[in-house]
């Protein structure tokens, strides 16, 4: 960001973006919602060494890139099988079969780290403003059913039962029987009643647009009726859920008690940025979970020295988080992009860092 824009004053919005280095936004050609336009910026001077992830030389091998929003799936695989599109960036599992079948196009994992599905709690109104309430939800949850109803085959997801990306080094099964132990329903319901629930409406988000999401409410929503809850799916398009879940309203003056995400892996890899994991109250993320004892040990494992203290004290903190239930981790699957053949240099990382190193044959 030029100097200029970065001084702005961090109440007033940035009107003019630029681009990112290697390339230009083209701000004449935007159009919101539907197209975005990047050109080579031909005064960028990039770093000599391979790109790796974020890191590495941008070396710009097309003149131009185009990004178009396109809603439907079905125009989106057609549009792709044509010729009239390069790259879909992140078609869901349902439509892998289809483009698999395309001698022209290459189904590939986008992330080496996997995503992750969670389960987020809104702290500050009832019901799951008691900890039981939370317990007894996660008492529930099978991450088995949440992977399979989105990312279907077996091969393309498992159990992750760590508040970490699993395969990573803070990953542990620390608390994991909160989430891998057998599912009790009889449990749960007494721990619904011990919280005093008494048939309050429970709001869960749902984004009908985002296939993950969508997959996590419509499971979810069922296993809080099996615990006798009173559930409301209020389903909407992306941008309603985002806009909703900052609401710190009581669920009926436009708030919520649940919704659903998913995350790259690279986000969930420590403490350090796992952002689920703050429980600092007003300062956390959206559910505003508090709890000193969390947020301690975030403290002490950002003090530590060296790795095996960090993994010690990342074990403590994964099993606190499973005894007050923040979020529910819902599984672990990954992450695939299609291209056609004549596209070389996709750079594998947790995001598509705006084609460099891509060119078009």
């Amino acid at each position: 960001m030029p100097e200029r824009l970065a001084q702005t004053d961090p109440f007033t919005q940035v009107t003019e973006m630029v681009g990112s280095g290697p390339f230009k936004f083209v701000a004449a050609e935007y159009q919101p919602g539907n197209q975005v336009v990047y050109v080579k910026n031909t005064d960028y001077v990039p770093r000599q060494e391979p790109p790796i992830w974020a890191s590495g030389g941008k070396v710009v091998k097309v003149d131009r890139v185009e990004w178009h929003v396109i809603p439907d799936d079905t125009t989106k695989l057609s549009t792709i099988a044509s010729g009239e599109a390069d790259w879909w960036e992140n078609p869901a599992p349902d439509i892998w079969p289809a483009l698999s079948q395309n001698a022209d196009v290459a189904l590939a994992v986008a992330d080496p780290l996997k995503t992750s599905g969670c389960i987020r709690f809104n702290w500050l109104h009832p019901p799951f403003d008691n900890i039981k309430m939370r317990q007894a939800v996660q008492m529930v949850v099978n991450q088995a059913d949440y992977m399979a109803a989105y990312a279907g085959d077996k091969k393309n997801w498992n159990v992750c039962a760590s508040v970490f990306t699993c395969g990573t080094p803070m990953a542990s099964d620390a608390g994991a029987a909160a989430l891998t132990g057998a599912r009790d329903y009889d449990v749960a319901k007494q721990l619904v009643k011990e919280a005093g629930y008494n048939g309050e409406k429970i709001v869960v988000l749902d984004a009908v647009d985002q296939p993950l999401i969508h997959a996590e409410a419509l499971i979810l929503g069922d296993e809080l009726k099996k615990l006798g809850l009173n559930v409301e799916i209020a389903s909407s398009d992306w941008g309603t859920v985002v806009t909703r879940r900052a609401s710190k309203k009581p669920p009926a003056e436009g708030g919520w008690n649940i919704f659903e995400t998913g995350w790259v892996g690279a986000d969930t890899l420590d403490p350090s940025n796992n952002v689920m994991l703050r429980a600092n109250g007003d300062g956390a993320w959206f559910g505003w979970p508090k709890d000193d004892r969390l947020e301690a040990l975030r403290t002490e494992w950002l003090n530590a020295g060296d790795t095996e203290t960090r993994q010690e004290i990342a074990a403590k903190l994964q099993q606190r988080a499973f005894s007050i239930v923040p979020y529910i981790p819902t599984g672990q699957f990954v992450n695939k992009t299609a291209y056609r053949k004549n596209i070389k240099g996709m750079v594998e990382s947790p995001a598509l860092f705006l084609m460099w190193n891509v060119e078009k044959t």
